[in-house]
C-alpha cells in the first residue's frame, strides 16, 4: 500500500479496529484515548469531533494540537519499519499511533507507553 492511500484513510475507520484490538486484549478505550491524547495533545472532546468529521490520517495529524516531544523516545519495529527510521513525517506519525496501540494491546504498563 502506498503512502498516499494510507494518509487519505479515514482515522473513523480505522478508531473502531484500534478499539476492537485492545478490548480483545483487555483494555479500555479510555486507555486508548489516553494514548492518543498524549501522542497528538487532542482532547477526548477532540478526538470525537475528528471521528465525527470523518477526517482523513493526513488531516488528524495536520489538526493535531501538539505532538508530544517525547515522541522520540518511541522505538520498535511496526508494519516491518522501525519506527525511528521512518523518513516521511507523516507516516511516521501514523506508525508512532500504530506503535503505541500495539503496545496497549501487548499489555504493556501506561507509563511505558506514555514514556513516563
Amino acid at each position: 500500500m502506498n503512502n498516499e492511500k494510507v494518509f487519505e484513510m479515514t482515522f473513523s475507520s480505522v478508531y473502531p479496529l484500534y478499539v476492537k484490538k485492545i478490548e480483545k486484549k483487555g483494555r479500555t478505550e479510555e486507555e486508548l484515548i489516553q494514548v492518543i491524547t498524549w501522542l497528538t495533545g487532542y482532547s477526548s472532546e477532540g478526538i470525537q469531533q475528528q471521528i465525527q468529521r470523518d477526517v482523513s490520517f493526513r488531516v488528524f495529524f495536520e489538526e493535531a494540537p501538539e505532538m508530544n516531544l517525547n515522541t522520540q523516545l518511541i522505538k520498535g519495529v511496526i508494519c516491518g519499519y522501525r519506527v525511528e527510521e521512518i523518513e516521511d513525517k507523516l507516516m511516521q506519525k501514523i506508525r508512532y499511533l500504530d506503535k503505541l496501540v500495539d503496545e496497549l494491546a501487548k499489555g504493556k504498563k501506561m507509563e511505558k507507553i506514555l514514556r513516563s
